[in-house]
């Protein structure tokens, strides 16, 4: 206790040693030459100072001008932007008004799309519905060809329509490549076959000749004409006599000749009318020689409608009604004609001639192609 409550004296060389301690720390003492160096670095400093207000000022500057040149770069900018943006207004109006345009076409364009797209389709089906019935359309037809070509054939006799229809049926089914239809034109190629293999008539030689004496029916002379008709066999002339000889065997004189000529042709005038004057004829039918002249027009008439029939029976191969219209003509011709006359003799000659062509054809049929085309449709 006594050691720790010591009195304020005792303290207080202890504190004043302290202080003078601490005094030698905090300021020592300065020399001459520390003082210029002092003055030195203050100068150092003051450059260093005036250095860096000049490079901040000129930074400053160069700053402040590019800031003004940008500004005036940005105002430029904003002036040239403006009217661009205007530009762009304008156009963008314009692209707005043609887009509104081209919606409206595109619209109308798509609602013609979707028609023309629904013809489509209708046009594909029907397309495929006539794809798919064409042949049976096709095989139709042929068989109604064929049809009408065997009727022709059988009643007519008609074989050049017949082989014409069969090379039509025939390139028809050559268009399609379809293998089934082989068999029926086997079937079509064998009836061409028979139908080239028939003897030929000379149909239109035949018909020529008919209308030849169809043609001479108004020249030949009837039976009851007044006209005297001169025969075939012509008379004998009269033989001329040998001139007459004197007896020195000089010719005689020429008024002797002369008048022996002038007296032959005198008798012979004479021996004419005396014949002409009473005519003896045999005729079996006396009935023709009472025609009169309407009765004549009419004969000449219905021989020509037998000759005309006759023809018809001819094209269409009817030889019955051919044959009997011919007998028919021959009968007539004989009954009201005068068969004395040459016109007449030589029509009879060519009406047998006409007579004289067989037309007894047994025509074919084409029923073998037909049932080829039908069987193929059945089993279809």
């Amino acid at each position: 206790m006594n050691e720790l409550q010591s009195s304020p004296e005792q303290n207080q060389p202890d504190a004043k040693a302290d202080a003078g301690l601490q005094a030698s720390t905090v300021l020592p003492a300065f020399t001459p030459s520390d003082s210029g160096v002092l003055k030195k670095r203050l100068r150092l400093l003051t450059v260093l100072v005036a250095i860096l207000a000049i490079v901040l000022v000129a930074q400053w500057w160069a700053s402040h001008v590019e800031i003004r040149g940008l500004r005036e770069e940005v105002a430029r900018r904003l002036q040239s932007g403006d009217a661009a943006n205007t530009e762009v207004k304008s156009v963008l109006k314009t692209v707005q008004e043609s887009t509104k345009e081209l919606q409206a076409k595109v619209s109308v364009l798509d609602s013609k799309q979707a028609e023309s797209q629904s013809q489509q389709l209708a046009l594909e089906q029907l397309y495929q519905d006539l794809s798919k019935n064409r042949d049976d359309w096709a095989l139709s037809e042929i068989e109604e060809v064929l049809s009408t070509a065997s009727q022709q054939l059988e009643l007519a006799g008609n074989v050049q329509g017949a082989l014409i229809a069969l090379q039509n049926a025939d390139k028809s089914l050559s268009r399609s490549d379809k293998p089934q239809f082989i068999a029926i034109r086997r079937a079509i190629a064998r009836d061409q076959d028979r139908l080239k293999a028939l003897p030929t008539v000379d149909v239109p030689g035949i018909a020529v000749r008919l209308d030849s004496v169809i043609g001479q029916i108004d020249g030949m002379p009837l039976l009851s004409d007044e006209k005297p008709v001169v025969s075939v066999t012509q008379p004998k002339k009269p033989s001329v006599h040998a001139t007459p000889k004197t007896a020195g065997g000089a010719p005689a004189s020429d008024w002797v000749a002369n008048a022996q000529d002038k007296w032959q042709s005198i008798s012979a005038e004479m021996w004419t009318e005396l014949k002409q004057l009473v005519r003896i004829r045999s005729v079996d039918t006396p009935d023709a020689l009472l025609l009169s002249p309407t009765q004549a027009y009419y004969a000449r008439e219905n021989l020509k409608l037998r000759l005309l029939n006759a023809r018809l029976a001819l094209l269409s191969r009817n030889e019955f009604a051919f044959r009997n219209d011919l007998n028919a003509a021959q009968d007539t011709i004989a009954k009201y004609f005068d068969t004395r006359a040459k016109q007449v003799q030589t029509t009879q000659a060519l009406l047998k001639q006409v007579q004289g062509s067989n037309l007894s054809i047994q025509m074919p049929t084409l029923s073998e192609s037909i049932n080829a085309v039908r069987n193929y449709k059945s089993r279809r």
